[in-house]
């Protein structure tokens, strides 16, 4: 919302200075988001007349002119504009005065000089050289009545200040001139100078037949016939000036009234070329397939969710939103047919954004116009048709106003206590009460209580909340009293067994891994294919037809992460993400942090894809596998030391994925990506995944202190030979658990041999095995070990090989 200072004062002049305003304004609710001079400085420019004009003896294109400014002599000026002729009136700037500074930022001097042997004593100005507008097609034609030598600063009143002002939709009664008004003498005090509006005479008895057939859509529908009026005349300057001021250009006298009039008063109106329409009007809701050509040029087709205007041939404009160009007035119109409506806020909103485009009216309807003031309102724009486009034979009909569903306030109860507790400061009765009146509401008083009455301008006073904000902005948001918080703050202190979600990002970096973070709604193929998903959690309003389910993994993410990288030709990605994912669960509950029905755990994924190593001298360039990415994880896991079991995964390769387990539970999947997935994302190699959940994840043991051993270790190899279907995790576990009475500190497998030929010595008993080596440490923490208790140690634990795995020493 865009005015003038100058225009604000007309309706209340309070006695404080600009910037006051501003911040007064600004503490209300009514934000003041910028305060810009309607014209930029400049001196000694005043009103002259032309009163000579001769061609330039040395060019063409230059006029000798003789200037009247209210001086004993007439100036001699040279001047080059199309228009500068006998009679007009126009600003010259004297001799000394400096011009709106140019483009290098320094203001241009005026001086006596000459213009190819001619003498210029000062400079004829256009609106561009005053900075006024981008108009450069010749001087800026004045008034013929302004004063000759009057500074031009005072003449158009150029000393004013452009108020832009940011509204929230609530504030819908503030976006007139006439309503900010209002609201500056409820916060100030200063008298408002309330509109007149007399009713012109009736000199006809002509009307159009209306008919509301959409009562939801329209709740009152006023208008009037004027006949014979002179469309081709000019709008005077001050409407001019105030419209352009309010960001609004000059079209022709009917246009600029109506507009002049919304801006004034907030009041949207049409005005119907009287002799275009065809038998009477219909108010109703659009039918499907019917098209409108708009003002704007646009032809639209409307359904029967849009609002429209439409007399027995066509529709003839969209309701509360923009008119139709059959019905336009022009400069051959002679009657026209005026019209002002309430429009219910809920048919208007939403329904110009349908067309992509916005417009003044739509902006104010669908926030609420005051329903009660279209007779006036229209009293106050034929008054202006009649003094600016009015002839001898000019006549009125009479105001036609139906309201067939006028809509009715319900009263509004505020507690004082509560307004108090709200506000955060002590507030009584009568504070509150002041406060109400002075925005004009009428209201009635009980003990802690104020019931008002909200009028018909205000569409925002609903509920009690309502009254509170109102009180709040007359004791100004800058009076509240700063209180600081008395909730308690306390730190969640996270146990010593728990890391952080950071420092497994910081694990994952250290492994060359680059965080990425992807959207949490994705694509319903990945759900499908890499999720074996068949019933993802579908989004109501999707952002995009690729982005309509809630991902349940985040291996589809980061494939997507990886194909934007290979499109760009990068050839080593390694890249994870932590996240959260969405699962249905019919055991979960609502609480705060927890929606019924489904589950949203956080889970950590990662995919690696390329060489192994970055290029370089000291490795050979090798392609990462399977045994990377699985080293990875467990030390993105240690010290707690997962267990790898064959698993199967919809988005990995059968044999080349497995499943991580910790204290008996799984908690991911490890693999390599499945071919048919690899050829359907269109990937040149088959990347690496791993996806675990994050709980587990963040769990650490905590450190236990041990001393370091006095005595020294003991090491002994032992190799067995095992079917070739015994694990790396059960051959750990069936020496851990031989009885070696504490001796046993450490066991590593550090060889695996599988024969070539079947006639080989390990291979005698059973084809198919392998022969796998353990180093074992031996220790103790009282003395050193016995030839004897090693060779017990040893001999237990390959006993214990042997009944757990029908294992076999080798030789």
């Amino acid at each position: 919302m865009q005015f003038s200072e100058s225009w604000l004062r007309t309706f209340c002049n309070p006695a404080i200075g600009t910037a006051e305003l501003a911040e007064t304004l600004t503490m209300a609710g009514l934000e003041v988001e910028e305060l810009k001079p309607v014209a930029p400085p400049f001196t000694h420019i005043v009103v002259g007349e032309i009163r000579q004009a001769e061609q330039h003896p040395n060019a063409d294109r230059l006029r000798v002119c003789k200037v009247d400014v209210g001086q004993a002599e007439l100036l001699n000026i040279v001047c080059g504009a199309p228009n500068a002729r006998v009679g007009i009136r126009v600003p010259c700037a004297l001799v000394g005065a400096e011009l709106p500074p140019g483009e290098d930022g320094k203001p241009f001097l005026i001086k006596v000089g000459k213009l190819r042997g001619v003498e210029s004593q000062g400079m004829l100005c256009s609106a561009r050289e005053l900075k006024l507008s981008e108009d450069h097609g010749g001087l800026l034609e004045l008034a013929l009545d302004a004063p000759l030598g009057q500074n031009i600063r005072e003449h158009l009143d150029l000393d004013d200040t452009l108020f832009t002002l940011k509204l929230t939709p609530n504030l819908a009664h503030c976006l007139s001139v006439y309503g900010v008004a209002r609201e500056v003498s409820a916060l100030t005090g200063a008298p408002l100078l309330a509109p007149a509006f007399p009713a012109v005479a009736v000199g006809n008895s002509d009307s159009v037949k209306v008919t509301v057939s959409a009562t939801d859509l329209c709740g009152r529908f006023s208008g009037r016939v004027v006949r014979n009026l002179n469309t081709r005349a000019q709008t005077p300057q001050w409407m001019v000036d105030r419209l352009a001021r309010c960001g609004q250009r000059s079209v022709t006298a009917l246009v600029d009234i109506s507009n002049y009039v919304m801006f004034e008063l907030g009041r949207p109106s049409h005005i119907f070329d009287l002799e275009k329409i065809h038998g009477g009007l219909d108010v109703r809701w659009g039918k499907a397939g019917e098209e409108l050509k708009l003002l704007n040029g646009n032809t639209v087709t409307v359904d029967d969710k849009v609002g429209v205007i439409a007399d027995d041939v066509q529709v003839e404009s969209l309701a509360g939103i923009m008119g139709g160009d059959a019905t336009a007035v022009s400069d051959d119109t002679q009657h026209v047919y005026v019209e002002a409506a309430f429009w219910w806020p809920k048919a208007i909103a939403g329904r110009s954004r349908r067309f992509n485009f916005s417009t003044d009216a739509g902006h104010r309807f669908e926030r609420g116009v005051d329903p009660e003031l279209t007779v006036e309102h229209i009293e106050r724009i034929t008054q202006l048709i009649i003094d600016i486009c009015g002839t001898p034979d000019t006549t009125c009909g009479p105001i036609d106003d139906q309201k067939p569903n006028m809509p009715v306030a319900a009263p509004v109860t505020l507690r004082v206590a509560r307004a108090a507790k709200i506000i955060g400061m002590p507030l009584s009765q009568a504070q509150c009460a002041d406060a109400l009146k002075r925005l004009g509401l009428s209201l009635t008083e009980e003990e802690g209580l104020i019931t008002v009455a909200p009028p018909s301008y205000r569409f925002d006073l609903q509920i009690e909340e309502d009254l509170i904000e109102e009180v709040a902005r007359m004791v100004g948001y800058n009076n509240l009293p700063d209180t600081p918080p008395l909730a308690p703050i306390t730190a969640r202190i996270r146990p010593e067994a728990q890391r952080s979600a950071f420092a497994v990002r910081r694990a994952l970096a250290a492994l060359a891994y680059q965080e990425t973070i992807n959207f949490s709604f994705v694509e319903e193929r990945w759900e499908n294919e890499l999720a074996g998903n068949p019933n993802p959690i579908k989004l109501l309003n999707p952002i995009a037809s690729q982005m309509s389910v809630m991902r349940s993994s985040l291996l589809g993410s980061l494939l997507q992460v990886l194909k934007f990288n290979q499109a760009r030709k990068a050839t080593r990605v390694r890249v994870f993400e932590l996240g959260r994912v969405f699962l249905r669960d019919a055991s979960v509950k609502s609480t705060d942090a927890t929606v019924e029905g489904f589950d949203q755990p956080m889970r950590v994924a990662g995919l690696a894809s390329g060489s192994e190593h970055p290029l370089q001298w000291g490795v050979k360039d090798a392609p990462v596998d399977f045994y990377s990415v699985k080293g990875d994880v467990e030390t993105l896991l240690a010290p707690l030391a997962p267990e790898f079991k064959p698993g199967t995964h919809p988005a990995m390769h059968p044999g080349r994925c497995a499943s991580v387990w910790l204290d008996g539970k799984c908690i991911g999947y490890v693999g390599e990506l499945h071919p048919k997935w690899r050829q359907s994302y269109e990937l040149p190699t088959a990347p690496l995944l791993f996806e675990l959940d994050l709980e587990p994840v963040l769990a650490r043991r905590v450190p236990v202190f041990k001393p370091v051993a006095k005595i020294q270790a003991v090491q002994r190899d032992v190799a067995v030979v095992v079917a070739d279907s015994v694990t790396h995790a059960a051959l750990m576990a069936a020496i851990w658990a031989a009885p070696t009475a504490g001796l046993l500190r450490d066991a590593q497998l550090f060889d695996v041999y599988r024969p070539k030929f079947a006639k080989d010595a390990v291979v005698a008993e059973g084809a198919g095995d392998r022969s796998l080596a353990v180093r074992l440490t031996l220790n103790s923490d009282e003395a050193s070990l016995t030839e004897e208790q090693i060779e017990s140690t040893v001999k237990a634990v390959v006993d214990q090989l042997s009944q757990t795995l029908d294992a076999r020493q080798r030789v």
